[in-house]
């Protein structure tokens, strides 16, 4: 015969997690402690139903048991978490909002030019990608496409950019 489950002041805790789930991951732990308490459902059933190994099912019933009992503390939220960020977010929208004033009213942006400021502001080196990435994250695109090629024609060029900028943006 089976052993029965354990867990039963955790019940309540398990219930909120299930309301307040935002990932498949927290979903499979609230079904992990509530399934075998609720249901009667035993390890291996349970393990079957949300996907996971017996092992791995009794593995996070126990950490979500100890967590409730205050043994362990909660893991932290990973979507909250920017690794190696240089700032946060607002910061790094207040420094944008600062450098790009000029831009913001039409004017164009041109990194490599921007970078040397940014890194002042944010008391940070970063690189170019990084500054690309910030500027994507906060809305900032490109707009217009590069100037033309070296060996390429002028003529045809100035035709080709009146010609698109005569055009209504579908």
């Amino acid at each position: 015969m089976a052993r029965q489950a354990s867990g039963e002041e955790c019940i309540e805790a398990a219930y909120k997690l299930l309301k307040s789930a935002r990932t498949a991951n927290d979903l499979r732990l609230a079904q992990a402690v509530l399934l075998p308490l609720e249901m009667g459902l035993s390890l291996e059933q349970t393990a079957k139903i949300i996907g996971l190994s017996k092992g791995r099912t009794s593995s996070i019933r126990t950490q979500f048991a100890q967590i409730c009992a205050g043994l362990r503390p909660a893991p932290r939220s990973k979507r909250m978490l920017r690794n190696r960020a240089k700032a946060n977010l607002e910061r790094e929208k207040q420094v944008l909002d600062e450098v790009l004033a000029t831009a913001a009213m039409g004017g164009t942006v041109v990194v490599s030019r921007i970078k040397p400021e940014v890194e002042t502001r944010l008391g940070k080196p970063m690189a170019l990608s990084t500054l690309y990435r910030m500027l994507a994250r906060h809305g900032w695109r490109k707009t217009r496409p590069d100037t033309q090629h070296l060996q390429g024609d002028s003529q045809v060029w100035e035709l080709l950019w009146r010609i698109q900028s005569d055009q209504p943006n579908l």
